[in-house]
């Protein structure tokens, strides 16, 4: 088996775990988007591509929807946004719940989205990814102009980060302030999403060195932390919401794929909700996708023309 050194695996949780990043500048929104170009969905079920909007008849149905996307391809933030139009159009309301935002960052989006504060303020405060602009602001946007709660569902970066030098049993020891915004409940078995996860950061796993094996599973337990606070967040947005309500998830396709990860800690909440997963995958090729090699992932593949 291959080992990761210390830098190795603490450079790929940097990117993996807490990527943040300043807010860009303003942009259009579409209030209705149709179906993206450059999309086709596949149904894994019944083993055929469908239109687009049979796709959104269907997971319309649904109370929660788990969007996984690829956060540096364009076409998937194309469709996300025109995934949340479409839910809005068949059901009454919509919750959108966001990776893209930390729990302690709840008070400034909602006096946004209450018009109580500039954008400007709103961004200054609320620490929005990278290309917020252009990828994340529509959806924002349209659940703005709606009348939907968006729900910032993260842990906080620092929490996080704390997590993976301490593990969990820093959940003992910190401060009632910080202790609200990671989740109520954990838990974080040794499973196929920790195997997945091992594979993801190279294959260092618990065979090796016992200093390497104990720093794996300290990454891998704030992991956990993200994900089971995201799930809490969502739930508890979702269950508040008004009655025929759906829930729009939008995380990195590694949170929810396999339907494990914050997929899998939302259900253990709302175990009587029907929920859905869809994952994207950029290809070079939309006539001659590969669904072989991600047909385990979601109960939809959304592939999209990948960027050059």
């Amino acid at each position: 088996m291959r080992f990761l050194s210390t830098l190795r695996v603490a450079t790929l949780l940097g990117v993996a775990l807490f990527t943040t990043a300043c807010a860009s500048g303003g942009a259009r929104v579409s209030a209705s988007p149709s179906s993206p170009a450059a999309l086709r969905i596949y149904h894994v079920k019944s083993k055929q591509f469908v239109p687009f909007n049979q796709f959104a008849a269907d997971i319309a149905a649904y109370d929660i929807v788990f969007f996984g996307e690829q956060h540096d391809d364009p076409a998937t933030h194309a469709a996300e946004h025109a995934v949340l139009a479409a839910l809005g159009n068949k059901r009454p309301h919509v919750v959108l719940s966001l990776e893209m935002f930390e729990r302690d960052v709840q008070p400034l989006l909602d006096q946004y989205l209450a018009g109580t504060i500039s954008e400007a303020n709103f961004l200054a405060g609320s620490r929005p990814w990278d290309r917020y602009a252009t990828d994340y602001r529509p959806m924002v946007e349209l659940a703005r102009v709606r009348g939907w709660p968006v729900v910032a569902s993260n842990v906080p970066r620092r929490l996080a980060s704390a997590v993976g030098r301490a593990g969990l049993a820093l959940l003992d020891t910190i401060n009632r302030g910080d202790r609200r915004y990671m989740a109520a409940e954990h838990s974080c078995p040794k499973d196929k999403y920790y195997t997945n996860f091992v594979a993801a950061m190279g294959g260092h796993g618990p065979g090796g060195a016992s200093s390497s094996s104990s720093m794996a599973d300290r990454f891998y337990e704030a992991q956990c932390a993200k994900d089971e606070a995201m799930a809490e967040a969502l739930v508890a947005a979702w269950r508040a919401a008004p009655a025929g309500s759906i829930a729009l998830h939008v995380d990195g396709a590694f949170h929810s794929d396999y339907g494990l990860g914050t997929a899998e800690r939302a259900r253990r909440r709302a175990p009587n909700a029907k929920t859905v997963v869809l994952t994207a995958v950029p290809t070079k090729d939309l006539a001659r996708p590969d669904v072989a090699a991600h047909a385990d992932k979601a109960e939809y593949l959304l592939f999209t023309r990948a960027p050059l």
